[in-house]
């Protein structure tokens, strides 16, 4: 009994390896690092639209759940004056100045996508659900950053806001505290735009990994059937 419990043992063992080396042909062939480019794609599609349309941005939770700490903070505050209207004001303008991040977004992390190789296909397999948008952002994050920032700055000041925010914080403590007292003029400028910056990053990646998430049944049915077909 025991030996036949070791034989059945040692035979699932070698039936897993020969299945995870199989996935991991399958995964990074050309067919199969296809597959988990589209799914990144349809991601950032997804992701893009929510950008481009104010309500939808508002509305989505894991652009939400990105918020920077410091931001709620601010926020916070304003709300402890009694500021809430400035709050919401604040929250509508930043998706309002998402709009605007969207064509120079795309083509960045497009661009990353088209440059995925199958070395990178096998990291995102041994990784699990949600590596491929890991990678992603490692090769994105900073780009995408530095070029999203000047434009979310430039709409946060034409809209106004930042004026607002600092008239409505002068004289509080959260100025100094969030920037470590370096800030000699004691305002939000740059600051709020980083902050918001920060979120639409972090935000989308949010959204681009839920849809992966939510997808990597498919790639799963994709290579299973790809390997049915040999």
């Amino acid at each position: 009994m025991r030996r036949y419990t070791i034989l059945v043992a040692t035979m699932a063992v070698a039936t897993l390896g020969t299945t995870t080396q199989s996935c991991m042909t399958l995964a990074t062939s050309s067919v199969g690092l296809s597959i988990l480019k589209q799914i990144l794609l349809g991601g950032i599609t997804k992701g893009l639209n929510i950008f481009s349309d104010k309500n939808s941005f508002l509305a989505n939770q894991l652009i939400e759940a990105a918020l920077p700490q410091q931001l709620k903070d601010i926020n916070n505050t304003l709300q402890n004056l009694g500021l809430g209207n400035l709050v919401q004001k604040e929250k509508e303008y930043i998706a309002q100045a998402a709009a605007f991040t969207v064509d120079v977004s795309r083509p960045i992390l497009t661009n990353a996508v088209n440059s995925l190789t199958a070395e990178d296909a096998a990291r995102i397999v041994q990784g699990g659900s949600g590596a491929a948008t890991m990678i992603l952002k490692e090769r994105t994050s900073q780009q995408l950053m530095a070029a999203i920032a000047p434009k979310v700055d430039a709409k946060l000041n034409e809209f106004g806001i930042v004026k607002s925010l600092n008239t409505a914080l002068a004289g509080t403590n959260i100025l100094g505290g969030l920037f470590g007292g370096q800030n000699n003029t004691g305002s939000v400028t740059g600051g709020i735009s980083r902050f918001a910056s920060e979120q639409m990053v972090n935000g989308l990646f949010n959204i681009i990994q839920n849809h992966e998430q939510q997808n990597s049944s498919q790639i799963l049915n994709s290579l299973g059937g790809l390997g049915t077909a040999r």
